[in-house]
């Protein structure tokens, strides 16, 4: 189950997201923070 969230970004940020979102790496910006995240959450669990 997924919920729906609100956040504050840099526009900095978001500008290199929505650049991927064009590219075709990311889906849309939920996907791209989706994945970061998890990506995150993995890597300082190991």
């Amino acid at each position: 189950m997924k919920e729906r969230i609100t956040i504050t970004i840099d526009n900095e940020l978001l500008k290199w997201v929505d650049k991927k979102i064009e590219k075709k790496i990311f889906a849309n910006r939920s996907h791209a923070f989706e994945y970061l995240v998890k990506r995150e959450m993995e890597k300082t669990e190991k």
